[in-house]
């Protein structure tokens, strides 16, 4: 495909003057135009219209080009690359799956050998154009290459300082897969070519991935890293390094330019030892990128908080600590599920519902009462340390990050 003859200069220009419209009504509305591929035209304003919250140095990049919806919903996001850029850097880097390049820009910054390697050949003309725009007069050495990776890897006669890759996770039929050993290229059995071929491997996985299950596929893992954005986990990283050790595992909560970071080691959460108590007058429940740690004893450590059961990963408190990393809950009253109790309480019926340790799903009670999400209200249904379940009436503390 000759991306030029395609996006030529009056359809790249097309797709600026009609960024803020509806596709599928200019597509209606114009019906053809001499010399441009309406459809071509109308799948950039989507993609840049998506890019916008996701990508938004790349959307506002005029000449650029972006690829299907499946890849755009597959890519790092701007702000979770940007993480990834930090935790490596050397002179040659090597991208084993390219995709749409975001990860190779971001995390390439650093570096001034970088190699792109992607077996999609639409994705590989698209980073060929795309990141000679981005790195423009940087004083980067650019590969790219349309090839498997493992064969690539395997050919090569190069050492790399950071080998990164990012395997697909879709199987046949589109089902989405999460164990490394179903992923493609299956990075356990290629561990120790991989090792060969870079002093450091950055491996992204789904969040879906059960963390003690892959620190024992990948033996050598110095770092852990949970990655959430607006209280969602999105990435989960893997960094092997020829340091020693105990393994370092790392939740970081990223929201526009702030982050709020927890750290910590299996030992010491092992070894944590945890206070129990009824509910006091705040409630503390970690950021999802804490919980997929799996640090629910030394979170409690760490900020002098008592935990409400042992399955119960809410935390409580009288006194706050400043700042922690997790949404803060006032503790109103505790109330029965009853309906003219609630009717009492939400006459509008909106409130918001979360459940930890409790036999009924919040959106079973929401049906079942008839509540609507809504409100500065939540009710946080749960499992008390003695065993006995209850429900809290709370709002978010103003103290709250």
């Amino acid at each position: 495909m000759n991306l030029e003859n395609i996006y030529h200069q009056e359809l790249m220009q097309f797709v600026q003057d009609h960024l803020t419209e509806d596709p599928a009504h200019l597509l209606l509305s114009h019906k053809s135009l001499p010399g441009m591929d309406l459809k071509a035209a109308a799948q950039q304003i989507a993609m840049r219209q998506k890019a916008a919250k996701k990508l938004p140095f790349w959307a506002s990049h005029p000449s650029l080009i972006f690829p299907p919806s499946l890849s755009m919903e597959q890519c790092s996001s701007e702000l979770t690359a940007k993480y990834k850029a930090r935790l490596v850097a050397g002179k040659t880097f090597i991208d084993l799956t390219g995709g749409f390049a975001v990860d190779t820009f971001y995390i390439g910054q650093h570096f001034t050998d970088v190699t792109y390697i992607e077996r999609q050949e639409e994705l590989v003309e698209l980073a060929q154009h795309n990141l000679a725009k981005l790195f423009g007069d940087q004083d980067i050495k650019l590969k790219v290459v349309h090839q498997e990776s493992v064969h690539y890897i395997q050919e090569t006669q190069e050492k790399y300082d950071v080998l990164y890759i990012d395997p697909a996770r879709r199987g046949t039929g589109n089902q989405k897969m999460y164990r490394l050993e179903d992923l493609e290229p299956d990075i356990t059995q290629n561990w120790d070519l991989f090792h060969q071929k870079a002093k450091v491997l950055l491996i992204k996985a789904s969040p879906m991935l059960d963390i003690h299950a892959a620190l024992i596929a990948l033996p050598e893992v110095n770092e852990v890293h949970v990655v959430g954005v607006k209280n969602e986990v999105k990435e989960l990283l893997f960094l092997s390094t020829d340091s020693k050790g105990p393994v370092k595992i790392i939740a970081t909560e990223l929201s526009g330019n702030s982050e709020q970071q927890f750290s910590f080691t299996l030992d010491e959460e092992l070894n944590a030892v945890v206070k129990y108590s009824l509910p006091q007058k705040y409630l503390v429940l970690p950021y999802s990128c804490i919980l997929k740690t799996g640090a629910f004893k030394s979170f409690a450590v760490r900020f002098g908080l008592s935990k409400l059961h042992p399955h119960t990963h809410l935390y409580t408190t009288n006194e706050l600590p400043d700042p922690v990393n997790g949404r803060v809950f006032e503790v109103l009253e505790e109330l029965k599920l009853d309906k003219k109790i609630l009717k009492a309480r939400f006459p509008d019926w909106k409130v918001n519902v979360l459940t930890r340790n409790f036999p009924i799903k919040p959106d079973l009670i929401k049906k079942r009462y008839k509540l609507k999400d809504g409100g500065n209200e939540y009710l946080i249904a749960c499992t008390l340390m003695d065993g006995q379940t209850s429900v809290l009436r709370c709002r978010l503390s103003q103290e709250s990050k």
